[in-house]
């Protein structure tokens, strides 16, 4: 998956998305800005870059929605947090501290590294 832009802020803007967009009907730039305490213009910018990058698209209610390519990479990710911090919070570690620590590794572990971490995990029942 090749996204031009900083890979990192990307990915943290899909899993926003996806986050809220199952915990509310309709997804817009001011609930992206409130729930990651940026301002209202750093996020459409970002939000013109990733419409550009087909990472997701706004109708004309201005309700953002993700593309087929932008669900997977916000899926993929949020995976990565949900099972990161699961593991962490099984080896013992603060849950603040877990979900922190879960979303900064969610953006840098290889997939090899990540499939073999679940796997492990997965195997030894620290995760469902």
């Amino acid at each position: 998956m090749a996204i031009k832009k900083n890979r990192e802020s990307v990915e943290m803007y899909l899993e926003t998305i996806l986050r809220l967009s199952l915990r509310k009907p309709e997804v817009h730039s001011i609930d992206v800005a409130n729930e990651m305490g940026f301002s209202k213009p750093s996020v459409s910018v970002a939000m013109k870059n990733m419409r550009e990058d087909g990472l997701i698209t706004m109708d004309e209610m201005n309700h953002i929605h993700l593309t087929d390519k932008g669900q997977e990479v916000a899926e993929s990710v949020f995976e990565r947090h949900s099972v990161l911090t699961k593991l962490f919070e099984g080896l013992g570690v603060d849950p603040a501290i877990a979900e922190e620590d879960a979303c900064r590794i969610e953006h840098f572990i290889s997939d090899e590294t990540f499939a073999a971490i679940k796997a492990h995990a997965e195997r030894n029942g620290a995760i469902n």
